[in-house]
């Protein structure tokens, strides 16, 4: 390995140095790893010279079992011998990518002492109604993981309180609510957070932690139904957004695929995220989204524009890897893009646009101008519904507010033969 970073005639000295530096096999096998992961060769040349250092500091601990303290004090000892390196990159930033370094090497060992973390508080039994939302209920991934997130939330806050479980009333869940108001949390994101603490409590209720009354009991912020317009940009914003990643740019060329797929097929952010190279049919021209929250998958003609944008993607920027998922991220490590990740390449784009006056950014901005443009275009609900993955109308209805074309023709309707 150190041959192949180290190739110059004047390396050989460097070659040497490390492999007869201490645990050289140990590195070789940590940058092999890094190596298969797509890091760069610059990258994995920068990080052996690291290691050399951080070994040279480390030599002493019995078996590289160290702390976080004892890699922080390995690194201020090397930038007080000074260097060449040291001075180039600058004291702080060099103790940085050293301890960096450090730790994921000996994390990659496994003799990395990880800290002690304080268990999160009433741990037990947040665990046991994540089991019983998984196994008994059989929720979704994002349905468990979100409601833990929310739960979890409470929790913490309870625990503050320094009481038992036992002794929690809807008075506490009520503080609760004026203590997320207090953080300037909408009504909508109260609502959610309550919906998840009445889901707990009903289950703590169960089993006896808490009095059963309290969860029939909760009430959260008022919401009114299609109390909001589903802004998202108009069509021709659409079509300038997708223009701007015209270029041969290799994240110009992920981007565009991606933000397609949103706009095209109003797909949810979590959609796009779990697709699968499996999941394009080229032989049939068709594009197949598992619905994970109504449980189906559900087929799509596969558009000419969509599917060159793809392809391009996938024959000139796809890097190879083990993953299955169609979008990997273009930077080491090699992974599937997430959610977030998702969120941030299109609200990104869309605010280096100037895209600012919308109440909202990102992909499900991009869903809200899909179905627009459907209802602009004279589809029906029912067909927009069906085309968005909707199982109620209500969700659906929403739509008709932002149909100002339609409502500019009622109110120019003259009623005067009428009446």
């Amino acid at each position: 390995m150190f041959k192949q970073l180290f190739k110059s005639a004047k390396s050989a000295f460097a070659v040497v140095r490390h492999e007869t530096a201490p645990y050289a096999f140990e590195r070789r096998q940590f940058l092999e790893h890094c190596a298969k992961r797509g890091y760069s060769r610059s990258w994995l040349t920068r990080t052996a010279s690291t290691l050399l250092r951080v070994v040279h500091e480390l030599k002493d601990y019995p078996d590289l079992k160290v702390t976080e303290d004892d890699i922080q004090a390995a690194s201020l000892r090397t930038t007080r011998r000074g260097g060449v390196f040291r001075k180039i990159t600058g004291v702080q930033e060099f103790r940085k990518v050293f301890v960096a370094v450090a730790k994921s090497w000996l994390r990659f060992l496994g003799r990395f002492q990880e800290p002690d973390i304080a268990p999160a508080p009433f741990a037990d039994l947040l665990d046991d109604f994540v089991k019983w939302m998984h196994v008994d209920r059989g929720l979704s991934p994002a349905t468990v993981r979100n409601r833990r997130w929310h739960v979890g939330c409470f929790l913490r806050w309870f625990s503050e309180q320094k009481r038992p479980i036992l002794s929690l009333c809807l008075a506490d869940v009520d503080a609760y609510q004026a203590f997320c108001s207090a953080r300037n949390l909408s009504r909508i994101s109260i609502k959610i957070h309550t919906n998840a603490v009445r889901a707990f409590l009903r289950h703590a209720g169960r089993k006896k932690w808490c009095s059963a009354s309290i969860a029939d009991a909760i009430q959260g912020p008022c919401i009114y139904a299609e109390e909001e317009v589903p802004w998202g940009p108009s069509w021709a914003e659409i079509r300038r957004l997708v223009s701007s990643l015209g270029t041969e740019k290799p994240v110009h060329i992920r981007d565009r695929a991606i933000i397609m797929l949103f706009a095209v097929y109003g797909l949810r952010v979590s959609e796009v995220a779990r697709l699968r190279l499996e999941d394009i049919d080229w032989e049939h021209d068709q594009i197949v989204v598992r619905r994970y929250k109504q449980r189906h998958s559900q087929p799509y003609p596969l558009l000419p524009v969509v599917g060159n944008a793809i392809v391009h993607y996938l024959s000139a920027i796809r890097p190879a890897c083990g993953h299955r998922e169609l979008f990997i991220t273009l930077l080491a490590p090699r992974k599937p893009m997430s959610p977030s990740t998702l969120y941030q390449v299109v609200a990104g784009r869309m605010k280096i646009l100037g895209m600012n006056s919308l109440p909202h950014h990102g992909p499900h901005s991009l869903r809200h101008a899909c179905a627009a443009h459907l209802l602009s275009e004279g589809f029906t609900l029912k067909e927009i519904g069906d085309h968005l993955g909707h199982t109620s109308p209500s969700s659906t209805r929403i739509y008709t507010k932002v149909d100002l074309a339609g409502l500019r023709e009622v109110a120019a309707f003259d009623l005067g033969g009428v009446l």
